[in-house]
């Protein structure tokens, strides 16, 4: 199963990707602290094979999740990552990974699209999950806006 959704925002393409796809792990939780305790590289250097853990708050919808970075195209502001552990990993999915993109628009800002693509596990109600992960991933290109917005220099 797959879903996708588009975010607008009035970030260049360049910064924004920096924020949610490079440096998510410093980002986020200055972004959205109610939900992101920590998150750190956990596995290489950050490139093509990196493993992210994110660590939630009590807030968030699971303790933690790991994510592993399968394709990086900083040129064009594309990357594509997996779920590895955590997250609703063996509770309600099998499978989970996201494509993102980042596209320019004549403004200044981009549209930043992400693709997921699920398997999730039997008696998962995955039209409820698709809907919340569609809030949660706008909720992380707004917040990281807002962020970088009021804090100009980082990911500058």
């Amino acid at each position: 199963m797959s879903w996708s959704v588009e975010v607008e925002s009035s970030v260049s393409a360049g910064r924004l990707f920096k924020a949610v796809v490079l440096d998510w792990h410093t980002v986020g939780p200055k972004a959205i602290p109610e939900i992101i305790k920590s998150a750190s590289v956990v596995h290489v250097d950050g490139g093509v094979g990196s493993v992210r853990q994110i660590n939630f708050t009590p807030v968030g919808p699971f303790p933690y999740a790991k994510e592993r970075l399968d394709f990086l195209d900083a040129n064009n502001f594309e990357a594509k990552q997996s779920l590895i552990e955590g997250g609703g990993l063996g509770k309600k999915l099998e499978s989970a990974s996201s494509h993102i993109k980042f596209i320019p628009t004549n403004s200044g800002g981009c549209i930043c699209k992400v693709t997921a693509t699920y398997k999730p596990l039997p008696g998962c109600n995955s039209t409820e999950e698709e809907t919340k992960a569609k809030e949660g991933f706008t909720k992380i290109v707004k917040a990281s806006e807002a962020y970088l917005l009021a804090n100009p220099t980082v990911c500058a």
